[in-house]
């Protein structure tokens, strides 16, 4: 059975993690999924958003803690190789939902925790349950973090909360979450899937050249100087202004109807 399960209905790819039995924890498996799913959607024409979602109760656990006990028997040199290499694939599925060019929502719920924070927190958008709960949970079993965890927290939350996150390994709920920058809307569980397929459906309908020279730019936005991020938008705004979306916008604007933008 397939870690991943990939989807595409209304030109958008849900990706869903499929170890509902080990709540979704992350074993070699389910890496090289991930960053087959992860490729497959950035490159699938037909896909203009994605979600990103766990099956069963819960997001993610983080990593598979079993397979980690088994490395036990290696040696701490045979270890460090290993885990080096595992990384470097892990780190893939993270560029490839920040590199492609559009939209990423996760959905979810129930435990997101260690390198299921990591991959929530490098999609575009959030939407969590009300029985969402977050740890990092690297610290509490002696590791740093990984997926990009370091790059994004202090981001999304600031640098003295990311300490406190990373360093305590304690866990929060979906409001904390919330009101921490970590997810942008919290829904009663049952409406979860509703939430994030509504969102994705819309951006879907969006205009995609400009969703993804937005997305482009916002990411650069905090290691880029003031000029050379100034300059990318002026790029970027003419590029838009010569895209045939833009004369579709602006005709149903004046048309008093809604856009339809080219699916092809």
């Amino acid at each position: 059975m397939s870690t991943m399960i990939y989807e595409v209905s209304g030109h958008v790819a849900t990706l869903t993690l499929n170890r509902p039995e080990s709540l979704n924890a992350l074993n070699l498996a389910m890496i090289d999924d991930l960053r087959t799913t992860t490729a497959r959607a950035a490159f699938d024409p037909d896909v203009r958003a994605v979600v990103l979602r766990g099956a069963g109760d819960h997001f993610m656990a983080g990593g598979d803690l079993k397979w980690f006990r088994d490395q036990l028997a290696m040696s701490p040199q045979q270890r460090q190789i290993r885990f080096e290499e595992m990384i470097a694939v892990v780190h893939t599925t993270i560029l490839n939902l920040k590199g492609m060019p559009k939209p990423v929502i996760a959905a979810v719920h129930g435990a997101v925790a260690g390198f299921g924070m990591s991959l929530m927190m490098a999609c575009d958008l959030v939407v969590a349950a009300d029985n969402a709960y977050f740890t990092l949970a690297y610290s509490n079993i002696a590791l740093s973090p990984d997926g990009g965890a370091t790059w994004s927290l202090p981001r999304q939350v600031g640098l003295k909360q990311a300490m406190e996150i990373a360093l305590l390994g304690d866990r929060f709920d979906a409001t904390c979450a919330r009101e921490l920058g970590l997810v942008n809307r919290v829904v009663p569980l049952a409406q979860l899937t509703a939430e994030a397929e509504g969102l994705a459906q819309r951006l879907a309908a969006g205009p995609a050249a400009a969703l993804a020279r937005t997305k482009a730019l916002l990411n650069q936005s905090l290691d880029t100087a003031l000029e050379t991020q100034l300059h990318a938008e002026q790029r970027a705004f003419a590029a838009c202004g010569a895209h045939p979306d833009f004369n579709e916008g602006l005709a149903a604007f004046f048309e008093r109807r809604k856009a339809s933008y080219d699916r092809g």
